[in-house]
């Protein structure tokens, strides 16, 4: 990988006629991208559904609450399970929940279409709500902790996963869950970064010789100098947020 930015490989340079039906050629391919994506989330509305317990109990700003309390009245709920490392500090905290979390920001769209928006952390509430505080986010925030293995039966407790609901009165249903990759549903970095010329630039991509790849397995691709990315921003703009007490040794 060369030092410096400038020795970085490079597309060809052509002219604007060869350039643009070179795109033209390609756009056939997002076109048909989008259509099945379109298809996927069709097929998707069509899942048939599970009911779970809506007096599920989670723990948020109040004390004890229940599942059906977190759809705020709405129709529908999508909870993000937020992994949770117990009494490690801040800069230990899952990155790459950090990194998905922090994209959310706006919830009126959501509630504009009777859907509410909420964190599930998997830790107590107490200690990862100053996380929230500190990274700034607004969003509802829950544990469900002492819940997991009702809320997530068959699945794996310890990982991001990103669940739909569906409220009829006082009774609850799962219409959908992904984990891993599908989290990226929530991303918006990504989605642009891969239109750049460089994408990602992790080391899983499929790029010509010579195009800068140094995020991945050995430089993780959401943190850098022992944080989340998306901490060091706080930090260093002295964020209005309370940072917790001894930020670099309490979450």
């Amino acid at each position: 990988m060369p030092n410096n930015k400038a020795d970085f490989a490079t597309p060809e340079v052509v002219d604007r006629a060869t350039f643009q039906a070179e795109l033209d050629a390609l756009r056939v391919r997002e076109k048909s991208h989008t259509r099945e994506g379109d298809a996927i989330a069709a097929s998707r509305r069509r899942l048939p559904m599970v009911a779970v317990d809506g007096s599920t109990p989670l723990v948020g700003e109040h004390g004890t609450l229940t599942l059906l309390d977190a759809f705020e009245g709405r129709q529908m709920l999508i909870a993000y399970y937020y992994m949770w490392h117990e009494g490690r500090p801040a800069p230990e905290q899952c990155e790459g929940c950090t990194f998905f979390t922090t994209q959310v920001r706006e919830l009126s769209h959501f509630h504009s279409r009777d859907v509410t928006y909420a964190t599930f952390c998997q830790g107590p509430y107490e200690e990862s709500v100053r996380y929230r505080d500190f990274m700034g986010w607004k969003m509802p925030w829950y544990s469900a902790k002492e819940s997991l293995d009702t809320l997530l039966v068959g699945r794996r407790i310890g990982m991001m996963h990103l669940v739909c609901y569906l409220r009829r009165g006082s009774d609850v249903f799962e219409t959908y869950w992904t984990t891993r990759r599908g989290v990226e549903a929530m991303d918006n970095s990504y989605r642009l970064l891969d239109l750049t010329v460089y994408g990602r630039q992790e080391d899983f991509e499929d790029s010509p010789t010579g195009w800068p790849q140094h995020w991945g397995e050995t430089n993780h691709p959401f943190r850098r100098n022992g944080r989340p990315i998306s901490q060091w921003s706080r930090l260093q703009a002295s964020h209005p947020g309370p940072v917790p007490e001894g930020s670099e040794k309490t979450p």
